[in-house]
């Protein structure tokens, strides 16, 4: 027994199965973009590490206190935390697996045996009372370590689930910035179309002065009042817009849409520079890739699982306890009884069935493996792309505001000439719609580079160090 008891001990350290070997993925040494930014900087790694108030760079009270609301109702972020707890739990009940499994139990059993399957056929039996309560216990020899294969699964499993939670709160956190941002730019633009409005009526009173004055025809005041009503049009479509971003907010926030407001108010934020990150860094702070990264380590450990059943498994199980026809003498010591021994059990023939679950473990390692490579190829897409945004939209908008500059001039000239009688009415129009067009245009352009700075942030992993802030 001694014996049988050391070569169980020996086998258990055997493991069948693959061990995991993270997936290499090509990385480039720097940036496209990055090059042509010189004060971008190293941010720090890991995808475990806080990500930081990164929101705070842009230095809006009220959208600090929208993003400390998400932790608290966001539900994508509440039920990526039940997820976590829902792995957790798998991987304690793997881990109890290793350990032995004692049950008891107490029966009270009243029969009586039929009298023609009794030792002597026609006599007769007496109804009799037996009593029993057995201890039982059984241990499942780990020898080819599916037990552990599975525990190194479930690990595995609850890591992904944790970076899932990670990442769940920075999108929560983004998505409230990016739909914050948005509303604050329909602001500017409510705000731009009102005081539109109120020029273009001045405008029109100009024009019917003139007109009753015998200056200008009946198409200028036409003119006038077709520029005004539509740009008022362009107002309360806007409402529209505004409406259902500030319901966008409240789902995110975990509030319902008809007790959520915020008070109008312009946008007021400025693109910060952002420090990025390496790329081999960044492989280490996205936690979508840690997420996927860790689900390769999964199925690779569900390879370990699949082949150990192509091999014999071990249960030692035993029992002890009384059992007696009366409860007088039902804990005496002869009503005593006891078993114990080992269980060597083997497949001998499934028809395919355990190559068939291997092949199925393979080929969803395969597939992890591709979800892993594909996740940091974009992840590098979604730098990039903000990398380029943020540089070009920042050109555009030095363009743009020399624009908004020659408009308001060319407005102003032409509005001068109207009076002195010398232009049309219908320079004035163009000149106007022009002059609204190009400011439009530089709000939205503004509005882009402070949603592709925080789409910059999430892509990069989230936030940094504060020192790192304050560049």
């Amino acid at each position: 027994m001694k014996r049988s008891l050391v070569l169980v001990l020996f086998l258990s350290g055997c493991m069948v199965g693959p061990d995991y070997e993270r997936p290499k993925v090509e990385t480039p040494a720097a940036y496209k973009e990055g090059t042509r930014a010189a004060d971008w900087k190293p941010a720090e790694p890991r995808d475990d590490a806080a990500r930081g108030k990164w929101w705070a760079i842009f230095q809006d009270p009220q959208l600090d206190g929208l993003i400390a609301q998400v932790d608290v109702s966001n539900q994508t972020i509440v039920a990526a935390e039940a997820q976590l707890r829902q792995a957790a739990a798998v991987t304690a009940q793997n881990r109890a697996s290793l350990f032995p499994e004692f049950d008891g139990r107490a029966t009270v059993t009243r029969s009586q045996p039929s009298s023609t399957t009794g030792p002597i056929i026609g006599t007769a039996t007496s109804t009799r009372t037996i009593y029993s309560l057995p201890l039982s216990a059984s241990w499942e020899a780990d020898l080819w370590g599916k037990i552990r294969r599975s525990i190194e699964q479930g690990s595995a499993a609850e890591a992904a689930s944790a970076a899932d939670l990670v990442n769940a709160r920075l999108s929560a956190q983004s998505d409230v910035a990016i739909n914050y941002f948005t509303l604050r730019s329909l602001d500017t633009q409510r705000k731009l179309l009102e005081e539109t409005v109120d020029a273009f009526a001045k405008t029109l009173e100009l024009t019917e002065n003139r007109y009753r004055a015998g200056v200008v025809s009946r198409a200028d005041v036409a003119q006038a009042r077709t520029q005004l009503e539509s740009t008022r049009a362009q107002l309360v479509e806007l409402g529209v817009q505004r409406a259902q971003a500030e319901h966008a907010l409240a789902v995110l926030l975990g509030k319902p849409a008809s007790d959520f407001s915020i008070a109008v108010a312009p946008l007021s934020a400025v693109p910060p520079r952002v420090p990025a990150g390496l790329p081999a860094e960044l492989l280490e702070r996205r936690p979508d890739i840690a997420a996927a990264e860790r689900r390769v380590a999964s199925a690779n450990a569900q390879i370990g699982v699949a082949k150990s059943a192509f091999f014999p498994s071990a249960t030692l199980s035993s029992t002890l306890g009384y059992q007696s026809r009366s409860t007088s003498n039902w804990f005496t010591l002869p009503s005593r009884f006891w078993s114990v021994g080992p269980i060597l059990a083997l497949t001998l023939f499934d028809a395919g069935r355990r190559a068939a679950v291997t092949d199925q473990a393979i080929a969803a390692y395969d597939q992890t493996v591709a979800v892993y490579r594909n996740t940091v190829l974009g992840a590098f897409r979604d730098v990039e792309d903000n990398l380029a945004a943020l540089r070009i939209l920042e050109e555009e908008a030095k363009v743009q505001a020399e624009a908004v500059k020659a408009a308001q001039l060319n407005l102003e000239i032409t509005l001068n000439q109207y009076k002195a009688g010398i232009t049309t009415y219908l320079q004035v129009v163009i000149a106007q719609a022009a002059a609204l067009n190009n400011q439009r245009t530089a709000d939205d352009l503004l509005a882009r580079r402070v949603a592709a700075t925080v789409l910059l942030i999430k892509a990069l992993g989230g936030g940094w160090e504060a020192k790192q802030e304050s560049r």
